[in-house]
């Protein structure tokens, strides 16, 4: 079993075997100064070489027990430890198959269960739209906890009236809770890049990306959305009709490009899902060639904003320091803060599943944004967005929300 495990981790460059990174990996401890529960909580088991030695032990036989379940699910998979590992460890591989393995050797209590089975079914409803709907209806009345869950709707302005007419034409998803609950993104997105030229594709069929199944035990059926995505998808990219995947979810666009490692071993989608990861791009990466074209026509650009990157950008997709210089050159100010680099406490639905922790987190990031003093905070992932909402004294948007403004004042 050890082999198991050491096969998730890739040899470096130097030569240096996956098991004698393994062997090393629990040594270091480079990844403690950047874990966000490590920091919080002072465990060595809740950081990421204490999992990994967790994970080891179930690998080569141990039982695992409730508590090294715990430990594994305080995890945020925010990979702030790759980002920091000098060997190149893999920890987000890691953990998702030590998860795996645990939850199918101890049982969860029946409270577990059905809250995740709840997360599971309800955020991939259709019915998910009808609620949020009547969520807002009854905002006022809903406790401060599910308030904060049921952001309140942006103004509507009008969408392009015929985006197909462009030569250049993206997959835009639609198959999140991002429509539902933050429909001004989406749409922001679409109109922001009709203007630079670029036409926006919802191709019926699409789903969830699978990430909110991945995370909470259900991996069999989070593949399954996986190849379902990718039927639909696929035609569009393999004959050209359209060039990419936009994701202005950083989440979700974290998880499409890693669709070629969880469909590795499918002799069936194998090579389609490594050409539809590698056609993935966050919006940020799209906009920047436009971003000096695209700055002559905007105007009204006034405050001073704090860009919180997600986990999902900065570490999962290496893409730190994209959508900043794109808002740096259309004129936007931008103030540091500190520790920028730790999760906020959203990470998919763990601010439902840990919630004490998860809130712990939230401030711990709101109070050094709000030391920065800005306007307003923006960010690239609607998870990050309602949990800093939900405490932060200034109004909190996405980036591509900010320019939309930006472009329609000009």
């Amino acid at each position: 079993m050890q082999t198991t495990l050491a096969s998730w981790i890739r040899d470096t460059p130097d030569g240096e075997t996956a098991e004698e990174i393994l062997r090393r990996c629990v040594h270091c401890g480079f990844c403690q100064a950047t874990c966000p529960t490590y920091q919080e909580l002072g465990d060595e088991l809740d950081s990421p070489r204490g999992r990994i030695y967790l994970i080891k032990q179930v690998l080569e036989g141990e039982q695992p027990t409730a508590s090294t379940q715990l430990h594994l699910d305080r995890c945020l998979t925010c990979r702030n430890c790759e980002t920091t590992c000098p060997s190149g460890v893999e920890y987000g591989k890691l953990v998702d198959i030590g998860r795996a393995v645990v939850a199918e050797k101890v049982e969860r209590p029946a409270s577990e269960r059905l809250l995740r089975a709840v997360l599971r079914h309800g955020l991939n409803s259709p019915l998910f739209g009808p609620a949020m709907a009547v969520g807002r209806l009854l905002r006022p009345m809903l406790p401060e906890a599910l308030r904060s869950k049921v952001p309140p709707l942006q103004p509507a302005r009008a969408l392009p009236a015929d985006t197909a007419r462009h030569a250049r034409q993206v997959i835009m998803l639609q198959g999140c809770v991002q429509p539902a609950m933050m429909p001004a993104i989406d749409e922001a997105t679409i109109r922001v890049l009709d203007a630079v030229g670029i036409g926006t594709r919802v191709v019926p069929g699409a789903g969830c990306c699978g990430a909110i199944n991945l995370h909470l035990d259900a991996h069999e059926r989070a593949l399954e959305q996986m190849r379902a995505n990718i039927d639909v998808w696929w035609p569009l990219l393999d004959s050209g009709a359209a060039e990419c995947i936009v994701a202005n979810a950083s989440g979700c666009g974290a998880m499409l490009r890693e669709y070629a490692h969880h469909l590795r071993s499918d002799p069936a989608y194998a090579r389609k899902a490594e050409d539809l990861s590698a056609a993935v791009r966050d919006v940020s990466e799209v906009l920047a060639p436009h971003a000096a074209g695209l700055g002559e026509r905007i105007g009204g650009i006034t405050g001073r904003h704090a860009f919180h990157p997600p986990c999902t950008l900065q570490h999962w997709q290496r893409l730190r320091g994209t959508t900043e210089k794109v808002l740096a050159d259309l004129g936007f100010e931008l103030l540091p803060f500190a520790e920028s680099h730790l999760c906020c406490g959203s990470a998919g639905t763990y601010s439902i599943t840990q919630k004490e922790l998860s809130l712990r987190l939230r401030d711990r990031k709101l109070g050094h944004i709000q030391a920065a003093g800005p306007d307003s905070i923006v960010s690239s992932n609607m998870g990050c967005i309602t949990q800093l909402q939900s405490g932060a004294p200034v109004p909190v948007r996405h980036w591509i929300e900010l320019v939309d403004d930006a472009l329609a004042a000009g």
